[in-house]
């Protein structure tokens, strides 16, 4: 049997804390709603771009995806790790029917 153990963490609100790393990385570690700490290293360009995109989107959402890792003493590694920040879009009003004339 062969089996992968993915992670997806999403969040909202704000981002976390990034610390500069070697070779161009950055690290940043993200708390879940159990509190259980995530220890993520991200290239600091995607890092980048996702600052721009929360600046840029008036409402948004954030996931941070990988491979889990091995566990430490205070959480998770994730390894592998991507980041992307979505635009957050307002749900469609739904549209009244017009009054049919007769």
């Amino acid at each position: 049997m062969e089996a992968k153990s993915e992670v997806t963490i999403k969040f909202s609100g704000g981002l976390p804390k990034a610390n500069p790393a070697p070779n161009k990385k950055v690290e940043i570690v993200i708390t879940d709603q159990n509190g259980v700490n995530f220890w993520v290293m991200l290239n600091a360009k995607s890092w980048r771009k996702a600052e721009s995109n929360t600046q840029a989107f008036a409402d948004w959402v954030g996931a941070i995806s990988g491979k889990l890792g091995g566990q430490r003493s205070d959480g998770f590694e994730v390894v592998g790790a991507g980041i992307q920040v979505f635009e957050k879009k307002k749900p469609k009003e739904a549209k009244q029917p017009e009054a049919v004339a007769s």
